[in-house]
C-alpha cells in the first residue's frame, strides 16, 4: 500500500511542478555508482541517453518533470557489467555445431554428438567444449572411439579451450597432407600415424575443411547470446579475435540496431584487419569501436600449449608452443602504435608473459599509456611481476578459470610455480586496477560465478571449502570496479562507461537480488538492464 501510495503522490508532484524535462526517472532504488568516493544514490534523472544527475528520490522527483519513471522498489542499481574477455562468434558455433560442453566422459560426449547428429545430418560435424579434466584424465584422448562411432562422418571436435581438436579418420583423410613439423603446433602420433589430436598451429590443416555456417544461421545465434547477456546485467563485451568478416556482420548488426551491446573489438592480425586498420584509424560506429589487436603467443594449459620457462611438470623435456618470435611480436606492436591502437596479447605461460613484457618495456618508452594489455595471465613469475606495473601493462584475467582449473594445474606446473598462478590480488597490486571476463564460451557468461569465483576462490558449487590460492582473493569492491570502470578503463572507454555519473551514459542494471557478498553462491538475473537509457531487458 505504501509503494502505491508514494508512486501516486510522486505522479502528481510531478505534474503539479514544472521544472527541467527528462526522459526518465530512476527512483526507489539503491545507486551504487562506483565512482572514486563509491557513493550511492536513490534517484536518477536520464535524458539523451545520458545521466543529468543523481540524488535523493525528493530532489530528483521535485526538481524535474518526466514521462517515464521506475519504481525500483528498493533493488540495487549498478553500471553495467563488462565482459573484458569474450567469444560472440565462438559461442554461436558452438551452438550451432555438437555442444559437449560438460561432457563426464568420452562415451558421454559421443552419444552428445550423435544425437545432434541424428537431428542436423551436417555432411562435416563441428562441436565444441569437451574437457578430458573431467574424465579424470590427464592426457588427451586420441580418436579410437571417435572413429568406431563415426566411421564415414567426418567429425571435429574442439576441446574447451579451443587450443586443441580431436578429429576421426574421415576428416584427416581430407587433409591433403599432414605436416608433421609445424611451428607453434603438433600433430600427436600414435605407430607412426596422427590419432586425430591437432594443437595450436596444427588446426590450421584442419580450417579449409570446416564448413562454415551462413550468415543468417550466425546473425540467429548472436541476437539470442545478447538477450542471455543482457538478463544477466551484461551490456558490454570486449570480443577477443575478430576476423574481417566477422567484423562485417558486427557492423550489419549494430547499423540495423539488432545488436544493442556495447562492443570492443580486437582485430586478429591478419592482412585485411590490417588494411582496415590503415584506412580507418580507430573506428566507431552507433554501439561498436574498434582500436585494438589480438596476439596469440602461446596456447592454453589444458591442452599442454602454454609456453612455460621450465618443463611441464607432468611432460618431461616439454615446454609447451610459442605461436609467435619475439619479433612478430613486436613488429605487431609496431604497426599499432603507428594506427594508434593497442594490443591485447594472449599470453599464459611464464614464458609467453615475460616475452610480453619485454615488448611493453619499448613500447612503454615511446607510449607510457599505452594501455597493452595480456590477456589470461594465468602462470607469472614472480620475477617478472613488477613489470606490469613499471611499463604499464594492464592484466586481464577470468576468475572462474582459476575455479575451474584448480582440478589438474598443480601437476602441469608443480607446486613451486602455484605462487605466481591465477595470482589476481599481486596483478591487480602492480596498476591498482585488473580487468575481468569470462572467456565465454570456454566459461559460462553468468558474471555472478564471476564475483564468487574472484572473491572467495571457489565455484558455483562452494568449492573448494576454504578458496583456492585464497591469498590472491579480490574484494568485493575490487571485484565489481574489475567489471565496471576497470574494464572501460582498459579499453579507454572510462569518459563514457563503467561508473554512474553525471555525463556518463545511462547503461547500468537494476539486479533482481541484491548481490551476495556470502561464500555460498547465490543466483542471480538482471530485472531491468539499460544502455543508453534504452531498457533493452526486463524480467516483467
Amino acid at each position: 500500500m505504501r509503494n502505491i501510495l508514494f508512486v501516486f503522490v510522486v505522479f502528481v508532484l510531478n505534474a503539479c511542478m514544472k521544472g527541467e524535462s527528462v526522459d526518465l526517472v530512476i527512483f526507489n532504488a539503491k545507486i551504487h555508482s562506483l565512482d572514486e568516493k563509491n557513493q550511492t544514490y536513490e534517484a536518477m534523472a536520464i535524458r539523451d541517453g545520458k545521466i543529468i544527475e543523481m540524488g535523493p528520490d525528493r530532489q530528483i522527483l521535485n526538481k524535474y518533470r518526466f514521462e517515464n519513471s521506475i519504481d525500483a522498489e528498493g533493488k540495487e542499481v549498478y553500471p553495467g557489467f563488462i565482459d573484458a574477455h569474450g567469444h560472440l562468434f565462438s559461442y554461436a558455433e558452438l551452438k550451432l555445431g555438437a555442444n559437449v560442453l560438460g561432457c563426464e566422459s568420452e562415451e558421454d560426449m559421443l552419444i552428445r554428438v550423435r544425437e545432434y547428429q541424428d537431428k542436423a545430418k551436417r555432411e562435416v560435424v563441428i562441436g565444441l567444449g569437451w574437457d578430458q579434466s573431467l574424465w579424470g584424465l590427464s592426457d588427451l584422448p586420441n580418436n579410437t572411439r571417435l572413429n568406431e562411432e563415426f566411421p564415414e562422418t567426418p567429425v571435429c571436435l574442439f576441446r574447451i579451450d579451443g587450443h586443441s581438436a580431436l578429429v576421426n579418420d574421415a576428416f584427416i583423410e581430407k587433409i591433403d597432407s599432414v605436416e608433421i613439423e609445424i611451428r607453434g603446433g603438433e600433430v600427436l602420433m600414435t605407430n607412426g600415424r596422427p590419432n586425430g589430436m591437432f594443437i595450436d598451429a596444427a588446426i590450421a590443416l584442419l580450417e579449409p575443411h570446416i564448413p562454415d555456417y551462413s550468415i543468417e544461421e550466425i546473425k540467429k545465434e548472436l541476437l539470442g547470446i545478447q538477450k542471455e547477456l543482457f538478463g544477466f546485467g551484461i551490456t558490454g563485451i570486449h570480443e577477443a579475435g575478430v576476423d574481417f568478416n566477422e567484423l562485417g556482420i558486427l557492423r550489419e548488426m549494430v547499423e540495423d540496431e539488432s545488436l544493442r551491446l556495447n562492443i570492443y573489438a580486437m582485430l586478429n592480425p591478419t592482412q585485411e584487419n590490417k588494411k582496415f586498420a590503415l584506412e580507418n584509424g580507430v573506428f566507431q560506429t552507433r554501439n561498436l569501436r574498434v582500436r585494438s589487436f589480438k596476439a596469440y603467443v602461446d596456447g592454453a594449459l589444458g591442452s599442454s600449449g602454454a609456453l612455460l620457462k621450465e618443463d611441464y611438470s607432468d611432460k618431461p623435456n616439454y615446454r609447451g608452443l610459442s605461436l609467435m618470435s619475439s619479433k612478430e611480436l613486436n613488429d605487431l606492436a609496431e604497426f599499432c602504435l603507428d594506427v594508434g591502437y593497442q594490443l591485447n596479447s594472449h599470453g599464459i605461460g611464464d614464458s609467453a608473459i615475460s616475452m610480453i613484457l619485454d615488448m611493453c618495456a619499448n613500447v612503454y618508452k615511446t607510449k607510457p599509456d599505452h594501455r597493452f594489455r595480456i590477456e589470461h595471465a594465468q602462470v607469472v613469475d614472480l620475477k617478472d611481476l613488477y613489470k606490469f606495473a613499471d611499463y604499464g601493462v594492464f592484466p586481464s584475467v577470468q576468475p572462474t578459470h582459476a575455479t575451474t582449473d584448480r582440478r589438474w594445474i598443480e601437476s602441469k606446473i608443480g607446486a613451486s610455480r602455484m605462487k605466481g598462478a591465477y595470482a589476481y590480488k599481486s596483478l591487480k597490486n602492480q596498476l591498482g586496477m585488473i580487468a575481468l571476463g569470462t572467456d565465454f564460451p570456454v566459461e559460462y557468461t553468468n558474471p555472478f560465478y564471476t564475483i564468487h569465483s574472484a572473491v572467495h576462490r571457489m565455484n558455483s558449487q562452494n568449492e573448494p571449502a576454504n578458496g583456492f590460492l585464497i591469498e590472491e582473493a579480490l574484494s568485493f569492491e575490487e571485484t565489481l570496479k574489475g567489471m565496471t570502470f576497470w574494464n572501460a578503463f582498459s579499453a579507454f572507454e572510462e569518459g563514457a562507461l563503467g561508473t554512474l555519473e553525471a555525463g556518463k551514459k545511462a547503461t547500468f542494471v537494476i539486479l533482481d537480488k541484491p548481490l551476495n557478498r556470502k561464500p555460498s553462491f547465490r543466483s542471480n538475473f538482471s530485472w531491468k538492464t539499460y544502455i543508453d537509457g534504452r531498457l533493452v531487458h526486463s524480467l516483467e
